[in-house]
């Protein structure tokens, strides 16, 4: 049975600066905490989620304060139960785990769903873009509310890979190691493309009204079909195929004239509505835009990679990259770009394929193929 956890807040009054010039009148970050932290605050390990996923990355969080109906069941057990607890890949007998929701989340972070205190209103379209390096400095905010000085790894899978990376380099003196997940160095054209898609699919529905929908209709139908347009890069199009023919078409997957013909499209319209009951569209905007203008260099403001990792070979990190070799978001070439600037850096580092059937997911489905590299680089 899963541990009772509650989601906690950080709160920093100040104001916040933004990478692209705006800022925030102070933020608040919803998180959630495992394990111990030690005397010498010596044995932190922080973990960024990926684009969908939420601070709760482990035990049963039933409710979270001040979110309305978006904490569905299907998000009550953590999303990472078999990475993080006693004797597991995140060790909670040695290690203290954070885990933070992103600045411009729907999970209890400050976003576009919050009120802006200096107007009384939902943000909604004036809440700002966010990059991955604003997600570094507010955690880094967190971190210093623990006093917590030097984390004994920053851990990321997916988008949280993007911002694991930013992390290491732009503090590169506050990370001893850096396990980074399927994720890249900067974002490929291809997944450029697959995003616009889904931007202009929310963009698009009428309810979306610019952003500013809070209190009326939601954009469901744009974020149904955005979801739809990334699902089938998240899992491997065996597993989806596997996993359709157990469905039956539901009599109500007819569209205006359209009527759903198959297995598949019922599946993969199923996720799309279930997905819509627990994201906010606003909030998938700011992370997709943050993904689609992902640039490590640009990040970090360095000119090259050399430029770039000098400061982790300095620090004396050690990396740990993985690499799914079905997967179809970030495809191994990525990482592999990754490690060649790790190794021309001369940082430490060590990369894994993973071989599995279920592609960009398997990170979250298949924890015997890690935890053994995880519990080795944290040892």
């Amino acid at each position: 049975m899963s541990a009772e956890t509650s989601t906690q807040f950080f709160t920093s009054p100040e104001i916040f600066p933004l990478r692209e010039g705006a800022s925030l009148p102070g933020i608040t970050i919803a998180y959630e905490t495992w394990g111990t932290l030690n005397e010498e605050k010596s044995n932190a390990v922080l973990l960024f989620h990926a684009l969908s996923g939420s601070h709760h990355a482990a035990g049963l969080n039933t409710g979270i304060p001040g979110i309305g109906d978006l904490w569905q069941p299907e998000l009550h057990h953590g999303w990472w139960e078999s990475m993080i607890g006693p004797g597991k890949a995140l060790d909670t007998d040695h290690l203290f785990i954070i885990c933070p929701n992103y600045l411009g989340g729907c999970y209890g972070s400050t976003g576009p769903a919050s009120i802006n205190p200096e107007t009384g209103n939902y943000w909604g379209s004036s809440f700002p873009s966010v990059s991955a390096s604003d997600q570094v400095d507010a955690a880094a905010l967190l971190l210093d509310s623990f006093g917590i000085g030097k984390l004994k790894a920053v851990v990321g899978p997916s988008v949280g890979g993007l911002i694991s990376l930013t992390f290491a380099t732009r503090l590169p003196d506050r990370v001893e190691n850096v396990i980074n997940m399927a994720a890249g160095f900067k974002t490929t054209v291809l997944n450029k493309l697959i995003l616009f898609e889904q931007i202009l699919a929310i963009e698009n529905d009428p309810n979306f009204a610019g952003g500013d929908f809070y209190g009326k209709k939601p954009p469901l139908y744009g974020l149904a079909l955005a979801r739809m347009i990334s699902h089938k890069t998240f899992v491997h199009l065996d597993s989806i195929e596997n996993r359709a023919r157990q469905d039956v078409i539901q009599a109500e997957d007819v569209l205006a004239w359209y009527r759903v013909s198959d297995q598949f499209q019922s599946y993969m319209l199923h996720q799309g509505k279930k997905f819509v009951r627990r994201f906010d569209a606003n909030t998938y905007l700011r992370i997709i835009d943050l993904w689609s203008r992902y640039n490590a260099l640009n990040e970090s403001d360095a000119a090259t990679p050399e430029e770039l990792f000098a400061p982790c070979k300095a620090a004396g990190q050690k990396w740990l990259v993985f690499s799914i070799d079905s997967d179809f978001c970030f495809y191994p070439e990525e990482q592999a770009e990754l490690v060649k600037h790790l190794e021309d850096s001369e940082v430490e580092s060590m990369h894994i394929t993973v071989h599995s059937d279920k592609g960009h997911d398997s990170f979250l489905l298949e924890p015997d193929l890690y935890t053994p590299h995880i519990a080795w680089a944290l040892r």
